[in-house]
């Protein structure tokens, strides 16, 4: 087999390829085989049929579409592989040439990886907020604890902000009841912001036994996006009573037996949490500043896959129904036009950073262990509420098992392009990048480790 590749852009190439026939042989075979058992042939059981009675009953055109069918994804894949080209996407396949006896030949057109300079990580430099637990961020964690150990308690007066309520809850649309928003009995905690836009506002100064009617949009269900008048019923209203703060409350709430040790406990856990926080928005600037420093080719290709793939889960909120996404878009205040543009930015935006993320992994020969994997896989798991068995199972008949390694092995890379970054807080402080993101492996403990798990056991 003969292979050569032609540079269309930087994003794309034609690998044209000829094959001599002498290569099909195994090709042939399993062409006859197939077509065989899908002939009848007088005298023959079914799939016995020899070749050349085969082609005299059918003709050579049928046994040569098999061939061409079933040669040319296995002869690309080989010539991929043997010019190391890194391919991206479908190709688009076309035959050029088939001599009967002598070679078939054909073109592949593919997207493929653009070549990418990555400037040095030491030079990026950017700035993150400074993290101070304060006597206020305090406060707001001991009211929230307070709240979960206060009691509900009737009153007879008009509903108040942070007051509950037990509701019934009826909607129509152009006159008509929307079964699927009518509810009796719902618990609701005014200005939570849990359920639909203005009841909040319609339910303070109602008091039990009354009842309001206002309107709001749908955001889901058969009328999404469309206006309905919604009306809320108040059974009863109670307000909730907080214990005390001292150290009673300490010991209920807590393993604690002061109020002291109760805060001391909540500043470190704040603490943590504030430096997790820094740590997401170094990585988040470090990525920024990274992208703005790189120019990227862009293959419209692959491109235009995320376009589609975004745009599909936009309507795919309103039971993929276009006049219902356009009406809702109109009362966002957002044009079909902008909304292409904002997709279309976002989605140069993510293959941007893929490809600049591989490329960095590549150049860092990143690799991605089982236990990572499997961390990952984990996580997600949780995150939809499965089993990792059933999420694992979902990955594969999706064929997006590639996809989370990839996203693994990215984060893996960002996280060596942030060690390798200057990142200061607002006062100028250097940050401990080994406090926020644990102390890094040495390249040759990594790989030491990562080759002694590939030791077979004994």
């Amino acid at each position: 087999m003969k292979s050569t590749v032609e540079h269309l852009s930087p994003t794309r190439v034609r690998i044209n390829v000829e094959v001599p026939f002498d290569e099909l042989k195994s090709d042939f075979d399993r062409a006859y085989r197939k077509l065989a058992k899908q002939v009848r042939i007088p005298g023959f059981r079914p799939g016995k049929a020899p070749a050349r009675v085969l082609e005299s009953r059918i003709g050579r055109a049928p046994v040569l579409d098999e061939v061409v069918q079933e040669a040319i994804p296995a002869k690309y894949l080989e010539a991929v592989s043997s010019g190391e080209i890194r391919t991206l996407g479908r190709p688009d396949f076309e035959v050029t040439k088939i001599e009967d006896g002598e070679s078939l030949a054909f073109t592949a057109e593919v997207d493929v990886r653009p070549e990418i300079t990555v400037p040095a990580f030491g030079e990026l430099s950017v700035s993150v907020d400074e993290q101070e637990v304060t006597d206020d961020d305090v406060a707001t964690q001991l009211d929230e604890l307070r709240a979960r150990f206060g009691t509900l308690t009737g009153v007879q007066r008009p509903a108040q902000q942070g007051d509950f309520v037990i509701v019934d809850l009826s909607a129509t649309v152009d006159g008509e009841e929307v079964e699927e928003a009518k509810t009796t009995g719902l618990s609701y905690e005014i200005g939570s912001g849990q359920l639909v836009e203005g009841i909040d506002e319609a339910l303070v100064g109602t008091s039990e036994g009354e009842s309001k009617t206002f309107t709001t949009t749908l955001v889901a269900g058969e009328h999404a996006g469309r206006e309905a008048e919604v009306t809320v019923v108040v059974n009863s209203v109670k307000e909730r009573q907080l214990p005390g703060l001292d150290d009673e409350f300490a010991q209920l709430a807590s393993e604690f037996d002061t109020l002291d040790e109760l805060k001391d406990d909540l500043r470190t856990r704040l603490g943590r949490v504030k430096k997790m926080q820094q740590g997401v928005q170094a990585r988040d600037k470090v990525l920024e500043a990274l992208l703005a420093s790189v120019e990227v080719p862009l293959p419209e290709a692959v491109v235009q896959g995320e376009v589609e793939a975004r745009a599909h889960d936009a309507v795919h909120a309103f039971d993929h129904d276009e006049n219902k996404f356009a009406e809702w878009l109109t009362e966002q205040g957002q044009t079909k036009e902008e909304f292409d543009t904002e997709v279309r930015s976002a989605a140069e935006q993510a293959v941007k950073t893929q490809l600049v993320l591989d490329a960095i992994a590549d150049a860092e020969q990143v690799s991605v262990s089982d236990a990572e994997l499997t961390e990952r896989i984990i996580y997600q798991a949780q995150r939809f509420g499965i089993s990792p068995d059933e999420y694992v199972k979902r990955a594969q008949q999706s064929g997006q098992l590639g996809a989370i390694f990839a996203d693994v092995r990215r984060g893996k890379a960002l996280a060596s392009v942030v060690r390798q970054a200057t990142v200061t807080d607002a006062a100028g402080n250097a940050l401990d990048l080994d406090e926020l993101f644990g102390e890094a492996k040495p390249a040759d403990e990594a790989k030491s480790t990562e080759e002694s798990a590939a030791e077979p056991t004994a």
